[in-house]
């Protein structure tokens, strides 16, 4: 039995945020109905690339697991068949409309949670549910370059960039997803729901936690470093002869046996480099050191050089490396999914040495109209 069995989401919503939301409990044992508009339904489905059954692969990998029901906003007797959905069944909704557009409907939090007041509503914003941009849209690449993430990757001498994934989508998600179970706990407790609001910039300032800190107790906002990590030295990544590895060297002791791995043990003596603190002074001579060392031999003989030292390292893998490595065959995370001869990630957690699964299967668009209604009709 998975935790969320007998729980009912009904997700308003569409691209990344809202669904994968709904995902998480769907994974977790929920049963998501998902609802769409007719004309065309996610934003997603039509996203390449595409699937033997001509279905997206991003439209699989948010959806997985739910029900598709398809509902009309313009159409009165839609939206009240939908509230009847809602206040029949519910026991969480999902939204990432955009901004006013559920209170538009009269689907808003306001207005469902009086009328249940054992509903756990959860919006999702693109600035926040407060403030002068409370009512703008936004996507992924806009709040990473507005939460000053983007500003922070990249390369010092090139100009800012994206993190190369929907990072805020994502995190956003999660969020939605923590907030909707704490809920459920609460009402365990008070019998009462609560009204949830998550946004893609909260999100990416959760995610500026350290720098944010640092600024804030320096007056000094952090630089662009690449891979370059912080507060310790080495902590980077190092062309070898055929490849990238990222290398983080905790405390002097790992310093003094990282030197004899790379048969320069005379650096760990050098009173430039025998602390942390002065390796920090010094890391510009430090690091031409190892990079005139690494750029000798290979990747994966570094890496296995290394990890025998007991030197904390990874490859900087292309997916394909990512998918093969026997590290993550061994996690398990990626699920197949025989009817469409593919693959996506699973839940990246474990409950009891089982990884939650959900029905292998994402819905075609109202799939599940004719189910869903009936059963409200059966149920009177």
């Amino acid at each position: 039995m998975l935790p969320l069995e007998n729980i009912v989401v009904i997700e308003l919503g569409s691209s990344i945020a809202g669904p994968y939301a709904s995902k998480i409990l769907a994974d977790l044992g929920a049963e998501v109905i998902k609802v769409e508009n007719p004309d065309g339904g996610d934003a997603t489905r039509s996203w390449g690339p595409l699937l033997k059954d001509g279905g997206s692969a991003s439209y699989y990998a948010a959806n997985i697991g739910k029900q598709s029901i398809t509902i009309d906003m313009m159409n009165p007797e839609d939206i009240s068949r939908l509230k009847c959905l809602i206040f029949d069944r519910a026991d969480i909704v999902i939204q990432n409309l955009r901004p006013a557009l559920a209170d538009r409907f009269s689907l808003g939090a306001e207005e469902l949670t009086r009328e249940k007041p054992e509903l756990i509503y959860c919006n999702i914003w693109a600035y926040g549910n407060k403030g002068p941009f409370k009512d703008l849209p936004g996507y992924d690449p806009l709040m990473q370059a507005f939460s000053g993430i983007t500003n922070l990757t990249g390369e010092p001498d090139r100009r800012p960039s994206r993190v190369g994934v929907s990072l805020l989508d994502l995190g956003t998600g999660m969020w939605t997803a923590i907030g909707a179970l704490a809920a459920l706990q609460q009402r365990t407790i008070t019998g009462r729901g609560a009204i949830i609001d998550t946004s893609l910039l909260e999100t990416g300032i959760g995610l500026m936690t350290l720098p944010i800190a640092q600024y804030l107790a320096s007056g000094k906002a952090p630089a662009r470093s690449g891979l370059r990590g912080p507060f310790i030295v080495p902590n980077d990544g190092f062309q070898t002869s055929d490849g990238i590895l990222v290398i983080a060297v905790g405390t002097d002791l790992q310093f003094r046996r990282f030197c004899v791995a790379l048969g320069r043990e005379e650096l760990s003596q050098d009173e430039r480099f025998k602390t942390n603190a002065k390796r920090y002074e010094n890391e510009r001579e430090l690091r031409q050191f190892i990079a005139d060392a690494m750029s000798t031999n290979t990747r994966n003989v570094w890496s296995a050089k290394l990890t025998e030292t007991g030197i904390p390292n990874a490859p900087v893998q292309t997916i394909e490396e990512l998918l093969t490595h026997p590290q993550v065959v061994a996690c398990g995370i990626l699920q197949a999914y025989e009817a469409v001869d593919a693959r996506f990630v699973g839940l990246p957690l474990s409950i009891d040495g089982v990884r939650p699964e959900s029905t292998p299967h994402a819905p075609a668009l109202g799939e599940d109209d004719q189910a869903v209604f009936k059963f409200m009709k059966d149920q009177g």
